[in-house]
């Protein structure tokens, strides 16, 4: 598969599986709201170690680059997927303001573990291949 083409993929999939997990815990939000964020939270970096895993395996070199790429590309493609389902006359209606302080941070989850894969990915390399820098 063409590496920007499951980079978007992936990217969607980093996106629909915390949603998904979200709409079915939703009963939670109002009665439970910390451990619904706690969950929401949770997956996203579930998600996000586990497409993080499939992309950067078949790396061949620049795991650290690689990694900054996929997670600055996954959390734009989260924010630009949940803007259009969010934002007003979306059919969950919130304000820009509301998002940016309550959904959007969380996806500052992605970049975090990407990068940090991204680096274990370039440290295994050095232990096994012998030391390459990016």
């Amino acid at each position: 598969m063409d590496r920007y083409i499951k980079i978007i993929i992936y990217g969607f999939l980093v996106w629909l599986v915390p949603f998904a997990v979200s709409f079915m815990i939703y009963p939670l939000k109002t009665p439970m709201y910390p451990l619904f964020e706690s969950i929401s939270s949770v997956v996203i970096a579930i998600a996000t170690v586990f497409f993080s895993y499939y992309y950067l395996k078949n790396t061949i070199d620049n795991y650290v680059t690689e990694g900054i790429i996929i997670g600055l590309v996954w959390f734009i493609i989260c924010i630009a997927l949940d803007l259009v389902m969010f934002i007003p006359p979306s059919p969950m209606q919130m304000s820009l303001t509301n998002y940016m302080t309550s959904i959007g941070p969380k996806y500052l989850i992605i970049p975090a573990v990407t990068i940090g894969m991204g680096y274990m990915s370039r440290n295994k390399r050095n232990i096994i291949y012998g030391n390459h820098h990016e």
